[in-house]
């Protein structure tokens, strides 16, 4: 009784499936047909959510305007969004909010003029600090092989030394010897 059941909760499913695949393939075949116009829209608006992340807010000073939760900010990037939408590219989105709010939206300085330093000085400052450090090292390393390379001569020996390392080198032999 119970295979029985089973048998005709299966047949079931298979009259479900047979009658709803035809529906699936058509409406798969009509979004795959519509498809193009999505893969455009989406790739449009994708720098438009990046470029959230790249600009600064100006309504929440230190903070992205991805990451800024005031109103202002959200109209931003809605109207960031629009522009993405219309078919604007970056560039000239950028150059909008550029003009409209000046440097301070950008997230790192331009790699011109006075902002150029911000890239440059801590590359001199690596290499000056690489070199001082090389040269120090050079500097011990070479004061520690001369001082190595050169043993105290006998004369520099006081006379008590002498007169110990001659115990020493008798007690030595005393036992090499015995």
């Amino acid at each position: 009784m119970l295979n029985a059941a089973l048998c005709r909760a299966a047949l079931g499913c298979l009259w479900l499936a047979i009658a709803v695949a035809p529906a699936l393939l058509a409406s798969a075949s009509a979004a795959a047909a519509g498809q193009p116009a999505a893969r455009e829209s989406a790739a449009s608006e994708s720098w438009g959510y990046a470029l959230w992340s790249d600009l600064m807010s100006p309504f929440c000073p230190g903070r992205t305007l991805a990451d800024c939760s005031s109103g202002e900010a959200e109209q931003l990037r809605t109207w960031i969004l629009v522009q993405a939408a219309a078919g604007r590219s970056r560039d000239e989105v950028e150059s909008e909010l550029l003009e409209r709010y000046g440097d301070g939206i950008l997230s790192a300085p331009r790699a011109e003029g006075i902002g150029l330093t911000a890239y440059v000085l801590p590359a001199l400052a690596f290499a000056l600090g690489g070199s001082g450090v090389a040269f120090f090292l050079l500097r011990q390393t070479r004061q520690a092989r001369d001082r190595v390379a050169a043993p105290a001569a006998p004369a520099d020996i006081p006379d008590a030394d002498r007169e110990l390392e001659r115990i020493v080198d008798a007690e030595l032999e005393s036992r090499r010897s015995g």
